[in-house]
């Protein structure tokens, strides 16, 4: 934008609020079931705009074109029409409800703020989507790691509903810009996702009645039992363990990072650690990844010098590598977690048994986002149950981290209620 952003940017707000108030004159059902013929088209390989995304993705975000096409194909699967309409039911109930009707009801605020982050699609769609289901329009800044995500969002709104299409508008603009920031931070209702430090300091700029709604820095993990760590149940874990970490480079909340061997002693761990380097360079001919910047393959060769030093100073360390840094995966010696690369680097742990499991993980649980378990029998419920007390949202079997539901509590909040303002009109009171 020019010198005139901030100006700019508080037009396009003024504009915004004069098309919400347009839309929510209409039936809230009608702007809904936009929104799921929208949804319905993006999840639909054969859309034009499914065929762009998957064409444009590779360019805009350095991830290969195969791992683009199964991320997608894998993580909007769940994101359907259908699972859009039972999300608005169970958040909000009947859409008459958006409309004023009855003692319940809720509402949208008079414009949202969306500030986006990442390089993967579906947490992007989400976040512009779930305020327009609210019917407050929504002013963005897309992602510079993927600015293509929004733009096509906007284009299958224009050709789905105008006026619909005319409560979402766009806005790029340099970190930088404090000005233009501090404009677009004006907005009734502000989503944020990005790095705690960047959460931080949209706080500190956005104060009540607005509304803040922020997705911060998560990680996720493994934890696997000892029924799982032999045979073919174990070459098919380590199939989908590899798959987990391979969609999208590990670069999304939902990779695992680190691998827990429960209670099998050193060989499970050792056999783990070995079939999850099998399992990488197999998915690695299926699914290659991207070039990772020299920061990145400089961390990623420190972390294998560092595993070699302490297996040559006698510490039960393997380190498991392709000839470049395609993948990773280190046995490591105890259960402390050590610094994760990313780029389809694994660490494996091994631990005695659940309770040095929690322990281990404990540090970690204000962060923790999704934990694939396999293995523990009749003990899961009760090990997932602890998980979720530690912080964890999102516990699933391995091979499907990637693939979230589009009701899944991110950061355990509802999707649609945090934008939301609830009322209730109590009839003949006092």
């Amino acid at each position: 934008m020019s010198g005139r952003a901030p100006a700019e940017i508080r037009e396009r707000l003024a504009h915004l609020r004069r098309a919400g108030a347009e839309l929510r004159r209409r039936p809230a059902r009608e702007t809904l079931e936009a929104l799921a013929r929208l949804l319905d088209l993006w999840r639909d390989p054969g859309s034009e705009a499914r065929r762009e995304l998957e064409a444009g993705l590779p360019r805009a975000t350095g991830f290969s074109p195969a791992v683009v096409r199964e991320g997608l194909a894998r993580g909007l699967a769940p994101f359907s029409g259908e699972a859009f309409r039972a999300l608005v039911a169970r958040e909000l109930g009947p859409p008459e409800r958006l409309d004023g009707a009855g003692a319940e009801m809720v509402a949208g605020f008079e414009v949202t703020a969306v500030l986006l982050a990442g390089a993967i699609p579906m947490p992007s769609l989400l976040s512009l989507l779930a305020p327009l289901a609210l019917r407050s329009p929504v002013l963005a800044k897309p992602a510079s790691r993927d600015p293509l995500t929004a733009r096509l969002l906007a284009r299958s709104l224009r050709a789905l509903d105008g006026e619909l299409a005319g409560c979402l508008e766009l806005v790029e603009f340099p970190g930088r810009d404090s000005g233009a920031a501090g404009a677009l931070l004006e907005a009734d209702c502000v989503v944020a996702t990005g790095s705690d430090e960047t959460l931080a300091a949209v706080a500190a700029r956005v104060a009540p009645p607005r509304r803040l709604v922020g997705y911060g820095h998560r990680l996720s993990l493994a934890a696997v039992g000892e029924a799982a760590l032999a045979g073919p149940a174990l070459l098919s874990l380590a199939g989908r363990l590899a798959l987990d970490a391979a969609l999208w480079d590990q670069q999304g909340c939902l990779s695992p990072l680190w691998v827990y061997a429960v209670g099998p002693g050193p060989e499970g761990a050792d056999r783990l650690a070995e079939a999850l380097a099998a399992a990488l360079a197999e998915v690695e001919t299926r699914l290659p990844r991207g070039v990772p910047g020299p920061a990145a393959a400089a961390s990623i060769a420190q972390e294998r010098a560092g595993a070699e030093l302490r297996a040559a100073a006698g510490q039960r360390v393997a380190l498991h590598a392709s000839p470049g840094t395609e993948w990773t995966v280190v046995r490591e010696a105890d259960a402390r977690p050590r610094p994760a690369p990313l780029h389809r680097f694994l660490r494996v742990h091994p631990v005695a048994d659940a309770a040095e499991l929690l322990r281990a993980m404990g540090p970690l649980g204000p962060q923790l986002a999704g934990v694939a378990l396999e293995g523990f029998g009749r003990d899961e419920g009760r090990l997932a149950r602890a998980l979720a007390d530690l912080g964890a949202s999102r516990l699933c079997r391995p091979g499907v981290l990637q693939a979230p539901p589009l009701a899944w509590p991110r950061e355990g909040c509802a999707v649609l209620t945090p934008l939301a303002r609830l009322s209730r009109f109590e009839a003949g009171a006092g």
